[in-house]
C-alpha cells in the first residue's frame, strides 16, 4: 500500500465521517432556510446552492456547524473544557472565527444571549438559558463533536454513561440549559455511539440508541417527568411510519430530533437523507445538520457526494484558519481550514 493511500485511511475516523456529514447538511439549508414545505415540494434542493435566505456563496455554512467547529477546536486543545468551549464561541460571535468568510449570520437568540451573559460574567455556570422558552436547537445541532470525542472515551473505557451523560448536559447547559434541551442532547449522545458501530440497520442501531436512553432517563425523577416530550421517538419503526405532514421542523429540540431520526429512518443513503431534511422546509440548515452528522456517522465520508465535500472546502481553504484534529481521540489527521 503507497504512503498516500495509508494516509488517507487513517483521515476516515468519525470526526471527519460526522463533522463533513453536519457541514454539508447545514450548507445544503442555509440557502433556503425559512421557506416553507410547499415551496420545497415546487422547487426542491437537489445540490448545493448559493444565495437565497443569505447573500452567502455556495458552500457556506451557518452558526450550526460554526459552533460544531468552534467545540472541535476546544476539545483538540483542551479537551473537556466548558471555559474554552464558550471562549471558542465568543470568538465565533465577535470576530468571526469558524465561519466560511469571517462574518456571523443567523445566530440564534439563546445563543446570542448565552454569550453576552458570559461576556460579562465569565461564569460557565450561569450563563445558559434555562426556562421552557428557550428549548432551541441551539445545543443540539452543535453537540455532535462532543459525542464523538466521549465515544472514543468509552471506547478506552475512561468513561461511563453517566459521566458522558453528564458532559453532554453540562456543554448543552452553556446555552441551553432546560432539562429538555440537555437530554435531547443526551439521546443524541446514544444515537451517534450506536450508529458509530455500524453493526445492524439504523432501525436497530437507533431503536437500541433510543432504549438506552429512555432507560437512562428513567432513573431519576426530574429527566423521568420530561420523557413524555419524546415519546414519538420511544418505538422507531412507529416514528418511520409517521406521513411526512406530521414531522415538524422549525427551530424546537422536540421537531429536530424527531425530523432528523425520521429522515434517517426514511432514507437508504446520506445524500437522500440530508436533502429529505432540507426539503422538510422551515429551519432547512439546522435540521440538515443534525440528520446529517448522524448520516455521516453511519453512512461514513466517502458516502458524500464528491462535488458537496469540494464546495466545503474551498471555503474552508479560503480562510487562513486550522483546526487540527490529529490529536483527538481516534485520530484524524483531517484539518479544518
Amino acid at each position: 500500500m503507497s504512503k498516500e493511500a495509508n494516509s488517507d485511511i487513517e483521515c476516515k475516523s468519525l470526526y471527519l465521517d460526522g463533522m463533513m456529514g453536519l457541514v454539508v447538511g447545514d450548507a445544503l439549508g442555509v440557502p433556503v432556510e425559512f421557506s416553507s414545505r410547499e415551496e420545497r415540494e415546487q422547487d426542491p434542493v437537489k445540490e448545493m446552492r448559493g444565495y437565497g435566505t443569505y447573500p452567502v456563496a455556495k458552500g457556506s455554512w451557518s452558526d450550526d456547524s460554526s459552533m460544531a467547529l468552534a467545540s472541535l477546536k476546544a476539545l483538540q486543545d483542551y479537551g473537556i473544557s466548558l471555559s474554552k468551549t464558550m471562549d471558542n464561541f465568543v470568538a465565533w460571535e465577535q470576530d468571526g472565527q469558524f465561519t466560511p468568510s469571517g462574518e456571523v449570520f443567523d445566530e440564534g437568540n439563546t445563543c446570542s444571549m448565552a454569550i453576552y451573559d458570559y461576556m460579562k460574567s465569565k461564569d460557565v455556570s450561569t450563563c445558559g438559558q434555562r426556562d421552557e422558552n428557550s428549548n432551541g436547537n441551539g445545543s443540539l445541532m452543535r453537540i455532535l463533536p462532543v459525542c464523538i470525542y466521549l465515544k472514543y472515551m468509552q471506547d478506552e473505557g475512561k468513561i461511563d454513561d453517566a459521566g458522558a451523560v453528564e458532559i453532554v448536559h453540562d456543554m448543552s447547559a452553556l446555552t441551553h440549559a432546560h432539562i429538555r434541551s440537555k437530554m435531547a442532547c443526551g439521546i443524541y449522545f446514544f444515537c451517534v455511539r450506536e450508529l458509530a458501530e455500524r453493526r445492524g440497520t439504523i432501525s436497530e442501531l437507533l431503536q437500541k440508541a433510543v432504549d438506552l436512553a429512555f432507560s437512562f432517563y428513567e432513573k431519576e425523577a426530574a429527566s423521568s417527568a420530561e420523557l413524555g416530550h419524546f415519546e414519538r421517538i420511544r418505538d422507531v419503526d412507529s416514528l418511520k411510519g409517521i406521513p411526512e405532514g406530521q414531522i415538524k421542523s422549525g427551530g424546537y429540540v422536540i421537531e429536530s430530533i424527531e425530523a432528523a431520526l425520521w429522515c434517517m429512518l426514511n432514507t437508504s443513503s446520506y445524500q437522500e437523507c440530508v436533502l429529505e431534511a432540507v426539503n422538510l422546509g422551515h429551519d432547512t440548515d439546522t435540521t440538515a445538520a443534525i440528520a446529517g452528522g448522524l448520516a455521516g456517522i453511519y453512512y461514513g465520508y466517502d458516502a458524500i457526494p464528491e462535488a458537496w465535500k469540494c464546495d466545503i472546502i474551498r471555503r474552508w481553504w479560503k480562510r487562513n484558519r486550522i483546526i487540527d484534529i490529529c490529536d483527538l481521540p481516534g485520530r484524524c489527521c483531517w484539518s479544518f481550514q
